[in-house]
């Protein structure tokens, strides 16, 4: 009798731990925020900030826009459309008026209103706070609330470029951020978009939960994890195995494994990116015109674009996009002469060859790092002794913006969010900014920061155009840059789910959902 009972004693208490276990299996599932409906990105790089006034880098945007609303938007053809302002009027050259809905909230249910809007503007514009888009709001003169809902914005001068501007502000609380301050709003942000930050360790992951109360209506996904992983051979690894449902920049020569895999495929989209070497004119040996036109002709680019990306590039002639407004269609690029390029390095006192330094990153474009090495090589064939650095790239695009690169030339992708010439050519050509680096002498910048006032001033479309063309013709001429090609964008994507990517680079997980998958 005692046996039996104590039988019946261990039973239940076996029965009972391995509920216990079963339990502790479902609770452990639900606190790694249940993987099922995570919406797992891999992208080259971590975010710098998620301060959304504060950089102006692609990855670090995708991933703090989730938490975001902009005060305008774009379609996927790039049209300007309303959002946070839902209408507005050009009263004259220097006036808009803006209608803001009453119906948008912060993370912490505190209305958006007016004020926030001045608030994001301003706080870009102030100085103290060293903002790398200060120049995209340096035409506003004053922002005028009336109200909650209703809002004017007047500038200096005429400012054609003033909606696109508008169309990737961000708009933060100003009552959370005076709480709390820049440097912690910089870490655990709140703002009024489809998502609310969970957690970020810092080169580790994102994450990302879905905000219930949004405006917009509640996201499909639940909850998102972005997550650094520079190699693109780790992330088509992760994208295989299911371990991720987007991954960015996939090489060429990995297409076809990704769309046979049963798990995944690839996405293309015509990116509004194209990836240059500007020259640092400020270094001396740099200013010899003779040294920036061999650099030109030393640079093979189609076979980079044929043995590196199997063609899914295309060859660029100046530091525009096809997509701009004022691209300049009569410029071709300068080709490949390394003999050429032998000549001019020899007129230029270089017979013996010219020692340059190099910087590019790794994981942050398609095929960067092996793109970097394969100027390298080339370089050395006709004169050139390369020394090749491959920096973080959060202190690569820092000391870009605050104008203390070193490098002699150096890798760098750029897209126009404006689809306008103006503000590509003002960001790399107006001396007066730190991230200028073609200053050859007083003179040429001179005209070419006249050029770019006026441009940027000029209401009629057509004549914008002619003085960006007139810009182009001139640094074409001057070899400022060595132009490489215009990408084309490849994505992984998770079979089980629905994204199509756009040719902003902007991965919006709103407009995401779950395949029906049974």
């Amino acid at each position: 009798m005692m046996k039996s009972t104590f039988t019946k004693r261990i039973s239940l208490i076996i029965l009972l731990i391995a509920i216990a276990i079963a339990g502790s299996g479902c609770g452990k599932n639900q606190a790694t925020t249940n993987e099922n409906d995570t919406l797992i990105i891999l992208q080259g790089v971590d975010a710098t900030t998620l301060d959304p006034g504060m950089h102006s880098e692609g990855p670090t945007a995708n991933i703090e826009k989730q938490l975001f609303d902009t005060f305008l938007d774009q379609d996927t053809e790039m049209k300007i459309i309303p959002l946070v302002a839902k209408s507005w009027k050009m009263l004259n050259d220097t006036t808009w008026q803006f209608e803001l809905r009453d119906d948008i909230y912060f993370h912490d249910g505190k209305q958006l209103t007016t004020k926030d809007v001045k608030f994001s503007i301003e706080r870009i514009l102030d100085p103290n706070n060293k903002s790398s888009k200060i120049g995209d709001y340096k035409a506003v003169k004053a922002i005028e609330t009336n109200g909650d809902y209703n809002l004017t914005i007047k500038t200096t001068e005429p400012y054609p470029l003033l909606l696109t501007r508008l169309a990737s502000l961000r708009i933060v609380p100003e009552h959370y951020i005076k709480e709390v301050g820049n440097q912690q709003f910089s870490l655990k942000p709140i703002g009024s978009g489809p998502y609310k930050l969970k957690e970020w360790i810092k080169d580790e992951y994102v994450l990302f939960t879905a905000n219930e109360n949004y405006w917009q209506g509640k996201p499909k996904i639940q909850n998102i994890k972005f997550k650094p992983v520079p190699e693109a051979a780790s992330r088509i690894m992760a994208l295989q195995k299911g371990e991720a449902d987007i991954i960015v920049n996939v090489p060429p020569h990995q297409v076809e494994q990704i769309n046979n895999s049963e798990k995944a495929s690839v996405e293309q989209v015509d990116s509004v990116r194209f990836i240059m070497l500007p020259i640092t004119t400020r270094n001396e040996k740099m200013k010899d015109l003779k040294v920036r036109q061999a650099l030109n002709y030393a640079i093979d680019v189609n076979s980079i674009i044929d043995n590196i990306f199997s063609g899914n590039a295309k060859p660029s002639s100046q530091p525009v996009g096809s997509y701009d407004l004022g691209f300049n269609r009569d410029l071709k690029p300068y080709g490949y002469n390394p003999e050429k390029a032998k000549q001019l390095l020899k007129e230029a006192g270089y017979e013996q060859g010219l020692k340059i330094t190099m910087g590019a990153p790794t994981g942050r474009y398609i095929m960067d790092k092996e793109v970097a090495e394969a100027i390298k090589n080339q370089l050395e064939q006709v004169g050139f002794e390369v020394e090749l650095s491959f920096p973080e790239w959060g202190n690569y695009v820092a000391e870009l913006f605050a104008g203390e690169l070193k490098y002699d030339i150096w890798l760098i992708g750029w897209g126009s969010s404006t689809f306008d010439a103006g503000n590509t050519l003002n960001f790399w050509l107006n001396s007066s900014l730190k991230t200028c680096y073609y200053q050859t002498d007083k003179q040429t910048n001179d005209e070419l920061n006249q050029l770019i006032k006026q441009a940027l001033t000029e209401i009629n479309e057509q004549d914008r155009i002619n003085i960006y063309q007139q810009i182009t013709n001139k640094i074409y001429n001057d070899a400022t840059f060595v132009n490489l090609y215009q990408q084309v964008d490849l994505y992984g994507v998770s079979n089980r789910i629905n994204w199509q990517p756009r040719p902003d680079e902007s991965i919006r997980v709103y407009e995401a959902s779950w395949k029906n998958i049974q």
